[in-house]
């Protein structure tokens, strides 16, 4: 059975709540950490530190917390992964992060250093020529690690991707010295779009190719599974355009069993084994509505023991319960119930593991976990400046759209708040293909929620998480079913008691600033006011301006949503449709957004100013991406935002000063 000790009981127990509720900075202000790892022998945890625009690394003694080294790069480059590959040594890449709703790209580099800072070493250094390769171009390599080799201090297994291969296959296997860049070729990839798993020996076993096209010459997302024998020839396993199924290698437990997931592309995926002589797919679990979201992992990393599912509340089912790790994660999760429970990271003995704990209302928490002793010793908070029991409460929810499409949602309900007839906040994630809303805390919408607004989130057709055939749903369906999806899901709300018909407004960022605007062109009286965030609104923009532009699969990927034609492209966005857009509009926008240019927001607003109905306010924020980073940029967005708000449907929500509780 799992101890607490008092001081982490007193953290989970009611008490009197804080007097003074949260200012816009609490929420707005970057958490203490996002990624964390404890050392090989439990001397020091590594972290990442969200500093805005740039994420450091940073070390700390494990025992006290005692700050060791604090590892910035130059350049406004962030670190982004990062691994112990022995009790003293870090692995690191470095990122250029492009705002809060697109991925980071990397920057090529990577590099080594102790744990107090020594022998820092820039391992691949983009752009210049690695003295260890003999003079070698690395400038356009790309590469990750698949394996820190547990019983190694000086080497990993990372995998090399060359965009440009002269050899007909992009993606190379090394072992890499973490020490002075040095790698060995272990093996190639039998194609070009490549990723290769391991097998428990921790050699180059499965390959899974990618194309993004379809028979018709689509976009599409379509693989293929090989094996490598030990002589080092692939084979063929499996070709999702000519079976139907999509097959993929997660990666191989250390007694030898194969984890993968298999798709008909129609129902969600399920998890299970893969035959090493037969090929056959062993299904262990299959959930008829999500796919598997996440897995829960053995401490050492090496066998997966749990399936996270997440059409609502994230539930977890334990697929290997006779594994020791099994008992200590069901007795920790049943610590801390409500709550999201997961392995963070642990030393090489297995004996200190680092347990992750989070949930709708708690932002997250660390503890690290003694085997010996059974207790759970309280680390830190990823938000300590924000009281839990004054957080808003997350309630899943699903009903039928308008076509029979069961559809699954949030809405965040105001901490306090009986959750009838509130003002409505529709907040519309972006994608739409792919990205999805989830259960756990949310700043942007707590914030919302703590102005007094009930917060509602749908994952409309499109969203990921559902299997594929849902995601291929939202393929020229931007302005017509998935806009019905959002407004069946406003309706059903209001229906519902939950939401006061007369006061809804509809907000998003990226697809869901288009939605922003779509929506109430579609339906004319059911929003009262809509802000549009970093949205795309004009397809001339995006097709010629954008970085998704940039690439043929880019092109693909567009027509293939928006339609092949200029005359359907244009159909479909909010910028031709602004003579339907009566209600108040306020925009905002990054000023270096490269995803969904600011030229989006200045047209439309011109667009709607043209039509008689003049944006309130526009925002381009100079310095931001595609989502704003900087605190005082969110600081000025989100007071505008609230103001907004209020001034149309806040009712007795206030808003205040930014720099006064409120």
């Amino acid at each position: 059975m799992i101890k607490l000790y008092g001081a982490v009981l007193a953290l989970l127990l009611p008490g009197a709540a804080t007097a003074a509720a949260p200012t816009i900075q609490d929420f707005v202000k970057h958490p203490t950490y996002s990624g964390v790892k404890i050392s090989p022998t439990g001397e020091y945890l590594a972290m990442t530190v969200d500093r805005g625009e740039q994420d450091v690394l940073t070390v700390l003694r494990t025992k006290d917390l005692g700050l060791v080294k604090v590892n910035q790069l130059p350049d406004d480059k962030s670190v982004g992964e990062f691994y112990w590959v022995s009790p003293q040594r870090l692995l690191f890449n470095s990122i250029k992060k492009v705002g809060r709703f697109a991925r980071p790209f990397g920057t090529g580099e990577w590099y080594g250093v102790n744990a107090d800072g020594s022998q820092p070493r820039p391992l691949v250094y983009y752009g210049q020529r690695d003295a260890t390769q003999r003079g070698k171009q690395v400038g356009n390599e790309v590469f990750s690690l698949l394996d820190t080799l547990r019983d190694d201090d000086t080497n990993v297994i990372m995998s090399v991707n060359y965009p440009r291969s002269s050899e007909g296959a992009g993606t190379e296997i090394v072992l890499f010295d973490t020490l002075n860049g040095r790698r060995k070729s272990l093996a190639r990839a039998p194609r070009e779009n490549c990723e290769i798993a391991l097998d428990a020996a921790k050699a180059p076993r499965y390959a899974i190719c990618y194309d993004d096209e379809n028979a018709q010459g689509e976009f599409d997302s379509q693989n293929e599974l090989y094996r490598r024998d030990d002589d080092g020839k692939w084979t063929l396993v499996n070709s999702s355009k000519t079976s139907g199924k999509h097959l993929s290698v997660i990666g191989t437990s250390g007694d030898g069993r194969v984890y993968a997931t298999q798709s008909d592309g129609k129902a969600p995926a399920a998890f299970g084994t893969i035959d090493t002589a037969s090929g056959e797919f062993k299904e262990l679990f299959h959930d008829p509505v999500s796919d598997p979201a996440d897995y829960i992992m053995s401490a050492d990393q090496d066998t997966i023991i749990g399936v996270v599912t997440e059409a609502g509340a994230p539930r977890v089912k334990l697929v290997d319960e006779t594994h020791p790790d099994a008992e200590v994660y069901a007795s920790l999760a049943s610590a801390f119930p409500g709550q999201f429970v997961d392995f963070s990271s642990a030393t090489k003995d297995g004996k200190k593991i680092v347990v992750s704990v989070r949930s709708d209302s708690n932002p997250g928490e660390l503890y690290l976990y003694d085997r010996d002793t059974g207790k759970a010793r309280f680390l830190m908070q990823g938000r300590q400046w924000l009281d839990a029991r004054q957080m808003a409460h997350v309630k899943p929810f699903s009903f039928t759209s308008r076509d029979g499409l069961k559809l699954h949602g949030y809405l965040t309900i105001p901490n306090g708040s009986d959750g009838k007839d509130l003002p409505m906040i529709v907040n519309v994630h972006g994608g739409p293909m792919g990205p999805r809303d989830n259960w756990g805390f949310n700043w942007e919408t707590q914030l919302l929620a703590s102005r007094g607004y009930l917060v509602m989130q749908v994952n409309y057709r499109g969203s990921g998480g559902f299997g594929k055939a849902f995601e291929d749903m939202a393929y020229g369906q931007w302005a017509d079913g998935i806009m019905n999806d959002i407004i069946d899901a406003t309706k059903w709300t209001i229906a519902q008691g939950y939401a006061n018909p007369d006061k809804v407004c509809i907000y998003g960022g990226s697809f869901g600033g288009y939605a922003a605007m779509m929506a109430p062109a579609r339906d004319q009286t059911l929003f009262k006011c809509a802000f549009g965030y970093v949205g795309a609104y004009d397809a001339e923009v995006q097709m010629t301006m954008s970085d998704t532009s940039d690439r043929e699969s880019g092109i693909k990927y567009l027509k293939r949503a928006l339609g092949d034609t200029k005359a359907e492209r244009n159909e479909t966005m909010p910028i031709n449709h602004v003579d339907k857009i009566k209600i108040p509009v306020y925009l905002a926008a990054g000023a270096r957004d490269p995803r969904c240019p600011p030229e989006n927001t200045e047209r439309m607003y011109k667009a709607l100013s043209d039509a008689g109905n003049p944006p309130e306010g526009m925002i381009i924020q100079s310095g931001e991406m595609h989502g704003f980073y900087k605190e005082e940029s969110n600081l000025k967005l989100y007071t505008e935002m609230l103001g907004f708000f209020a001034r149309h449907i806040g009712g007795n929500v206030t808003v205040g000063e930014p720099s006064r509780t409120n």
